[in-house]
Order: C-alpha cells, then structure tokens, then sequence
C-alpha cells in the first residue's frame, strides 16, 4: 500500500514538475519563410513590462539571390524608414495557457503591412507556429519558427 501511495506521489510530483519548469515564448527564434521554407533571420522575443510580449528582429539570415531590406520603407508610422535590425516586429502578444497566445500584432517588414496574431508553442517548446491574420485566424497564414536560444 505504501508504495502505491509513493509510485502515485511520484506521478503526480513530476506532472506538477513540468508546470512550474514550462517554458514560455522568451528566447531567440529562428524565422521560416512560409512559402520557401528558407531561413529569414532570427527574433528575440521577451515578455514585456506589461506581461505581453515583443518580438525584435536581431539578425537577418544571408540567402541567396536575394538581397535582404536593410529599411522598413513601406512600413506605416512608428515604423517608416526605421532599421530592420532591432524593429519590433511582435507586439502585445498575450499567454492565453501553457501552450497558446493571443491578441498580438506582426509586422511584415518586406510588405508594410501588420496582422492580428496568434501562436502556438509545440509541446517540446522547440517551435512556435505563427498565425498572422486579417479578421479571422482562418483566413491567414502560418510560419513554424525553431527555437534558436
């Protein structure tokens, strides 16, 4: 009996374990382009003072044929003209549970154009799954960024 009650401690020690070591979105990621696959540069995202979080682009990945903006020229305001390097491109990004956050906006610095954003962190935390939208979620699109510490 005893140690039944010791195997079934154990169980839920190491469940409760695994919530108060969760891992949130905080860290470097490496972006995906979601049509070529190629990698675009990577983002550091952290949690603001507010408790939302920012995403900052910190590198720009060479590619070739292909030569990276070094300006956000079709930007709106606050964004014109500013340096791609160091622009938040993530802002107001809210943790919803463990794995999903909501409420966010993304700013495509190639087109000007932001979305409403929401993003779903995979359970071993190593990806994160970006939907950028207009509207509704089901009428955006996705990018799968990789966990680059």
């Amino acid at each position: 009996m005893w140690t039944k009650f010791k195997f079934s401690l154990s169980i839920v020690m190491l469940s409760l374990s695994q919530f108060a070591f969760a891992e949130d979105i905080s860290g470097l990621w490496q972006s995906i382009d979601d049509q070529t696959g190629a990698p675009k540069g990577i983002v550091r995202i952290s949690k603001d003072a507010n408790g939302t979080y920012i995403g900052t682009i910190t590198k720009i990945t060479p590619r070739v044929g292909y030569k990276p903006k070094e300006f956000c020229v079709n930007c709106p305001a606050p964004y014109t003209n500013k340096p791609i390097i160091g622009l938040n491109v993530i802002q107001g990004l809210k943790q919803k549970d463990a794995e999903n956050y909501e409420g966010g906006k993304i700013l495509d610095p190639n087109t000007g154009k932001i979305y409403s954003l929401k993003a779903k962190l995979s359970s071993n935390g190593k990806k994160l799954v970006l939907r950028g939208y207009i509207g509704i979620a089901a009428l955006g699109r996705s990018q799968t960024w990789i966990r680059a510490y």
